[in-house]
């Protein structure tokens, strides 16, 4: 009985050291979110003075779609000089100007608006921010003047080749903290049962077309960083509306096809870098993994420390890229076309990986980066703003 006793004793006192210990995960989000806090309140504040913008505002003679059809065009594709008149033609990397992205600007500003209310929400208690949040969130998913349909048969159209594509799917991925918002949020009620209805019946639709659609299926198995935002997406979405079937596929998809298909051994992702952007895809899909794993991780499940019979894990994914974020001269790709010097970030995937790797150094190399961009490429690719929503 006393050698039981003395075991206990020391199991006690090392829980105790490792619970109390300053560099825990516990007190890393502490330290983020108090880190994060007078930021979260100044945006916070500024949404507040924001009314409802949704894709019904503004309207493309391009787009084949309704008033309340999403439509975009793709962002590399360019006039043919030899036919001015004729259908586009690509130059990866190289974004349009004169391009149409209205719509999606719309959806970031209300990802942007949401996720800033919400955040200060949970910081302060303060229940205005969740009734302002709740406006925005009605214009788009409940009011049938405003809302939009749960479909992307219009995205990324290229002129005189298509009136939408598959690929256009990417551009939902700054919906993502809006449903996050929304689980957050669910318990705290602001929604009348009609409102959180109509929010979740509109999530549930667009999932059953992300996943049924051709377009859908096509964005599925996209080899590259628009099969990983697939899955990334569907995730969140799948969480929100409570479908535990899609949150196990999203999980067996990222072990046995993202994961083995896109990482090298060094954890790089070729596909990624053979790409005119190969810095800022490497980021991006990275982000995009850190993000599915952030998600999809459970008292029953942990995607941070799940790797391949080979070894390949999101952690050799975070050492290959972190010394490239601390010092990009060292990048041993090409540098990318357009954009490099607005990268790196205060990228997702340095957070959620020092929160769940108790890493102070991750934590401190993501403390010491940008976290107010104002670059619309860096908000077009970066859907995590607040990471508030998502480490709390």
């Amino acid at each position: 009985m006393r050698t039981y006793k003395k075991g206990m004793f020391i199991v006690v006192v090392l829980f105790l050291i490792t619970a109390c210990s300053p560099n825990s995960a516990t007190d890393l989000t502490k330290k983020a979110t108090d880190f994060l806090s007078p930021l979260a309140k100044e945006k916070a504040e500024w949404a507040l003075m924001q009314a409802p913008v949704t894709i019904t505002d503004f309207v493309c003679e391009r787009s084949e779609g309704a008033a309340n059809t999403f439509y975009s065009e793709g962002d590399y594709w360019w006039p043919d000089p030899e036919n001015p008149d004729g259908p586009y033609i690509r130059r990866d990397g190289e974004t349009n100007p004169d391009n149409f992205v209205t719509h999606r600007h719309a959806m970031i500003r209300f990802s942007r608006i949401v996720g800033a209310l919400t955040s200060a929400w949970i910081i302060t208690g303060d229940q205005k921010y969740a009734l302002h949040a709740k406006k925005h969130l009605n214009a788009w998913f409940v009011d049938s003047a405003t809302a939009m349909l749960p479909h992307l048969l219009y995205a990324q159209a290229i002129k005189g080749k298509v009136s939408g594509r598959g690929i256009g799917i990417i551009d939902t991925i700054h919906l993502m903290e809006v449903a996050q918002s929304v689980i957050k949020m669910r318990e705290s009620g602001i929604f009348s049962n009609n409102e959180l209805d109509g929010i979740i019946h509109w999530f549930q639709d667009y999932l059953n077309w992300m996943t049924t659609h051709e377009y859908g299926k096509t964005e599925r198995d996209a080899k590259n960083n628009h099969g990983t935002c697939w899955t990334m997406q569907v995730a969140s979405f799948a969480k929100l509306t409570q479908n535990d079937s899609l949150l196990e596929y999203c999980r067996d998809r990222y072990k046995n096809v993202l994961i083995p298909n896109q990482m090298a051994q060094n954890g790089s992702f070729p596909l990624e870098t053979e790409r005119t952007k190969p810095y800022g895809y490497s980021l991006f899909n990275l982000d995009a993994m850190a993000t599915i794993c952030q998600i999809l991780s459970d008292s029953e499940h942990d995607l941070w420390s799940y790797t391949t019979q080979s070894g390949l894990g999101i952690k050799q994914g975070v050492d290959f890229m972190t010394p490239y974020v601390k010092d990009k001269s060292q990048w041993p790709f090409p540098n990318d076309v357009m954009y490099w010097e607005n990268w790196p970030v205060a990228q997702p995937f340095l957070i959620f990986a020092s929160i769940r790797y108790n890493d102070s150094e991750l934590y401190k190399l993501w403390e010491s980066l940008e976290h107010a961009s104002t670059e619309d490429e860096v908000i077009r690719n970066l859907p995590i703003r607040n990471p508030v929503l998502w480490i709390n």
